[in-house]
Protein backbone atom coordinates (compact mmCIF):
# COMPACT_ATOMS: atom_id res chain seq x y z
CA UNK A 1 0.00 0.00 0.00
CA UNK A 2 1.09 3.19 -0.83
CA UNK A 3 -0.03 6.64 0.41
CA UNK A 4 1.32 10.25 0.28
CA UNK A 5 0.89 12.76 2.96
CA UNK A 6 2.25 16.28 1.86
CA UNK A 7 5.77 15.86 0.15
CA UNK A 8 6.31 12.56 1.82
CA UNK A 9 4.89 8.82 0.04
CA UNK A 10 4.53 6.44 2.11
CA UNK A 11 5.35 2.87 1.03
CA UNK A 12 4.19 -0.27 2.72
CA UNK A 13 3.84 -3.70 0.62
CA UNK A 14 2.52 -5.08 4.04
CA UNK A 15 0.79 -3.87 7.24
CA UNK A 16 2.74 -5.97 10.17
CA UNK A 17 4.55 -2.87 10.67
CA UNK A 18 2.01 -0.32 11.82
CA UNK A 19 1.71 -1.20 15.44
CA UNK A 20 5.57 -0.33 15.28
CA UNK A 21 4.77 2.63 13.69
CA UNK A 22 7.07 2.65 11.23
CA UNK A 23 6.39 2.68 7.22
CA UNK A 24 9.15 0.14 5.31
CA UNK A 25 9.94 3.04 3.01
CA UNK A 26 9.71 6.76 2.86
CA UNK A 27 10.24 8.50 -0.87
CA UNK A 28 10.65 12.44 0.18
CA UNK A 29 11.80 15.00 -2.64
CA UNK A 30 15.10 16.30 -1.66
CA UNK A 31 16.09 17.96 1.23
CA UNK A 32 18.10 21.00 1.17
CA UNK A 33 19.36 20.74 5.13
CA UNK A 34 20.33 17.06 6.51
CA UNK A 35 20.52 16.35 9.79
CA UNK A 36 22.66 13.68 11.32
CA UNK A 37 21.93 12.83 15.36
CA UNK A 38 24.06 10.85 16.84
CA UNK A 39 23.14 7.46 19.51
CA UNK A 40 21.07 9.54 22.18
CA UNK A 41 20.41 8.02 25.31
CA UNK A 42 19.42 8.22 28.78
CA UNK A 43 22.32 10.72 29.80
CA UNK A 44 22.44 14.09 31.99
CA UNK A 45 24.04 16.75 30.60
CA UNK A 46 27.14 15.79 32.43
CA UNK A 47 26.87 12.48 30.55
CA UNK A 48 25.40 9.99 33.61
CA UNK A 49 23.65 7.18 32.73
CA UNK A 50 19.65 7.81 34.25
CA UNK A 51 16.66 5.40 35.24
CA UNK A 52 19.20 2.46 34.93
CA UNK A 53 17.35 -0.86 34.59
CA UNK A 54 14.36 1.33 33.16
CA UNK A 55 13.88 0.52 29.72
CA UNK A 56 10.57 2.86 28.98
CA UNK A 57 12.47 5.42 31.15
CA UNK A 58 15.65 5.46 29.01
CA UNK A 59 13.49 5.54 25.76
CA UNK A 60 11.20 8.46 26.38
CA UNK A 61 14.74 10.08 27.70
CA UNK A 62 16.43 9.42 24.21
CA UNK A 63 13.67 10.17 22.53
CA UNK A 64 13.41 13.56 24.36
CA UNK A 65 16.90 14.13 23.54
CA UNK A 66 16.66 14.06 19.16
CA UNK A 67 13.20 15.97 19.88
CA UNK A 68 15.60 18.92 21.57
CA UNK A 69 18.41 18.02 18.60
CA UNK A 70 15.53 18.59 15.85
CA UNK A 71 14.03 20.96 17.74
CA UNK A 72 17.33 23.08 17.31
CA UNK A 73 18.04 22.50 13.60
CA UNK A 74 14.66 23.82 13.17
CA UNK A 75 12.97 20.56 12.45
CA UNK A 76 10.60 17.69 14.10
CA UNK A 77 10.11 13.86 14.34
CA UNK A 78 8.10 14.63 10.97
CA UNK A 79 11.44 15.21 9.36
CA UNK A 80 13.14 12.23 10.96
CA UNK A 81 13.63 9.59 7.72
CA UNK A 82 15.41 7.24 9.52
CA UNK A 83 15.40 5.61 13.03
CA UNK A 84 17.75 3.26 14.46
CA UNK A 85 17.21 1.77 18.14
CA UNK A 86 19.97 -0.20 19.43
CA UNK A 87 19.35 -2.20 22.09
CA UNK A 88 21.04 -4.51 24.59
CA UNK A 89 17.55 -6.54 25.00
CA UNK A 90 15.16 -7.10 22.42
CA UNK A 91 12.13 -8.37 24.22
CA UNK A 92 12.22 -5.59 27.29
CA UNK A 93 12.35 -2.99 24.29
CA UNK A 94 9.45 -4.28 22.61
CA UNK A 95 7.80 -4.38 25.87
CA UNK A 96 8.62 -0.60 26.17
CA UNK A 97 7.98 0.43 22.98
CA UNK A 98 5.36 2.39 23.44
CA UNK A 99 7.50 5.20 24.99
CA UNK A 100 8.81 5.58 21.72
CA UNK A 101 5.49 5.31 19.77
CA UNK A 102 3.78 7.66 22.30
CA UNK A 103 6.11 10.15 21.03
CA UNK A 104 5.97 9.03 17.19
CA UNK A 105 1.70 8.94 17.17
CA UNK A 106 1.94 12.94 19.02
CA UNK A 107 3.61 14.10 15.73
CA UNK A 108 2.11 11.57 13.57
CA UNK A 109 5.65 10.79 12.21
CA UNK A 110 6.13 6.92 10.86
CA UNK A 111 9.77 6.81 9.99
CA UNK A 112 11.21 4.07 8.75
CA UNK A 113 13.04 2.20 11.68
CA UNK A 114 15.05 -0.63 12.58
CA UNK A 115 15.50 -2.18 15.68
CA UNK A 116 19.03 -3.82 16.36
CA UNK A 117 20.16 -6.07 19.17
CA UNK A 118 23.72 -5.51 19.83
CA UNK A 119 26.00 -7.17 23.16
CA UNK A 120 26.96 -3.59 25.14
CA UNK A 121 26.73 0.27 24.71
CA UNK A 122 28.80 2.82 25.15
CA UNK A 123 28.23 3.28 28.95
CA UNK A 124 27.45 0.50 31.50
CA UNK A 125 23.86 0.98 32.40
CA UNK A 126 22.49 1.48 29.19
CA UNK A 127 20.02 -0.38 27.85
CA UNK A 128 18.73 1.81 24.63
CA UNK A 129 20.45 4.38 22.14
CA UNK A 130 18.86 5.75 19.47
CA UNK A 131 19.95 7.11 16.29
CA UNK A 132 18.45 9.54 14.01
CA UNK A 133 18.37 10.57 10.36
CA UNK A 134 16.43 14.30 9.20
CA UNK A 135 16.03 16.53 6.40
CA UNK A 136 13.82 19.02 5.63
Amino acid sequence: MTTTTSSTQRINPTTWNAPFRFDHAQLRPAPTRILTVAGQASVDASGQVLHEGDLSAQISLAMHNIEEILETAGMTLTDVHMLTIYTTDVPATLAAYSALTERLDAAQATPPAALVGVTALALPGLAVEITAQAGR
